[in-house]
């Protein structure tokens, strides 16, 4: 859908703009004097492309908390969402429909301020369809893999069948969809809108400060030992940061977000019961791996096939501890034996080190089929419009 722009914004550009263009100026990107060509709003709001990112990040937290506040308060007394946390599929399906439909609202909103499209988000891109289903099928098989693994090693055990006749076609419906909500959730939040968004307006300090915020919380307030999921990914990712800031290379804006989105993602995990630190480091890192099939596919469709099916087959289908949740209504049985580092325990699939292991050829194989040739798919529009 193709928002209107309001009269007291300049008229949007034909060409679409390159999120990543302003990281090479960052200077200017976040601190341009000045006002817009419209002269509407004064520099400390607005830059080259419109409304600045940090003002952008954080009316996106402003909306999205209002709205799933009051979806969430209509959906309670509709008797939607149960007063129980069991993990259920209906109640994850309504659950998530809440997050979407406040993420979608705060987006389209903040799209509509910006004079974007809500696809510009990082969903638009060459063969997004194909995309979206072969990350389907590489999220189903990558998670199969590790239950292969855990299964090979004795650290996992297979139960009998769960469900018969017409409820495993039913409650694998209803676990799909509220599966396909995550990943759009999820996905649409954390590689979408807010990986666009950082993109186009962030540079090292910037990204150092949040990442360094995220920690601080987690040492003031939380205890345990999934904390240390955090602490490493945000390590980890500092000193490639920091080397591409030294080298000012060119587009480092991309990754300087995905170190921002990939250690948030994972501060969002410590809040599941059961995890930890290698479960909430695996979902840093898996949420890394979903910035790159973001660079390679040129969208964010990948990753949410990619991740919806993960989560449908580890609770569905293998009917595994998800994120440190039993799920209730799953096909197969399996149930964690043996040494928690290795069978993850508590926290189920993710929690174990061989997790770490198949997220690294995902990483590869992603690398390895998408990245010349879509790279070179995407540059070839880019060449194109230099040489007219």
């Amino acid at each position: 859908m193709e928002p209107e722009i309001p009269s007291s914004l300049p008229e949007a550009s034909p060409t679409k703009p390159d999120p990543e263009k302003p990281c090479a100026e960052t200077a200017e990107t976040i601190f341009a004097p000045g006002f817009t060509e419209s002269g509407g709003l004064p520099w400390v709001f607005s830059g080259p492309q419109g409304l600045r990112a940090g003002w952008s990040v954080l009316l996106f937290v402003l909306l999205f908390s209002i709205f799933s506040a009051a979806a969430g308060f209509v959906f309670f007394h509709l008797h939607l969402i149960p007063k129980k946390e069991n993990f259920t599929a209906t109640g994850a399906f309504f659950g998530e429909l809440v997050a979407v439909l406040a993420m979608a609202g705060a987006a389209a909103l903040v799209a509509r301020l910006e004079g974007r499209r809500i696809l510009d988000y990082n969903l638009t891109g060459p063969r997004r369809f194909l995309h979206f289903f072969s990350g389907l099928a590489a999220g189903f098989a990558a998670l199969s893999a590790l239950i292969g693994a855990l299964f090979w090693g004795g650290w996992l055990h297979f139960g009998p069948i769960a469900l018969s006749g017409a409820a495993i076609f039913r409650l694998g419906g209803l676990w799909a969809a509220a599966f396909l909500l995550v990943g759009f959730f999820e996905e649409g939040t954390f590689r979408g809108y807010l990986q666009f968004t950082l993109t186009r307006g962030i540079n090292f300090w910037w990204a150092l400060g949040i990442v360094g915020a995220l920690c601080l919380d987690l040492l003031l307030k939380s205890k345990g030992s999934g904390l240390w999921g955090v602490y490493a990914a945000a390590l980890l990712g500092l000193f490639p940061c920091l080397i591409l800031h030294v080298r000012k290379a060119p587009r480092s804006g991309f990754w300087q977000a995905s170190w921002v989105t990939s250690t948030a993602f994972g501060f969002i995990h410590t809040t599941n019961n059961g995890e930890n630190w290698i479960g909430i480091f695996a979902a840093a890192f898996i949420g890394f791996v979903f910035c790159v099939s973001v660079r390679v596919t040129g969208s964010a469709w990948w990753a949410i096939g990619c991740h919806a099916a993960w989560d449908w087959a580890e609770t569905y289908f293998y009917g595994a501890i998800d994120s440190g949740m039993q799920p209730t209504g799953h096909y197969l049985t399996t149930s964690p034996s043996g040494n928690a580092l290795w069978s993850g325990g508590t926290d189920g699939p993710e929690g174990s080190l061989l997790v770490l292991g198949v997220t690294l050829l995902l990483l590869v194989a992603l690398i390895l089929i998408y990245g010349r040739r879509e790279s070179a798919a995407l540059a070839a529009p880019a060449a194109g419009q230099a040489s007219g």
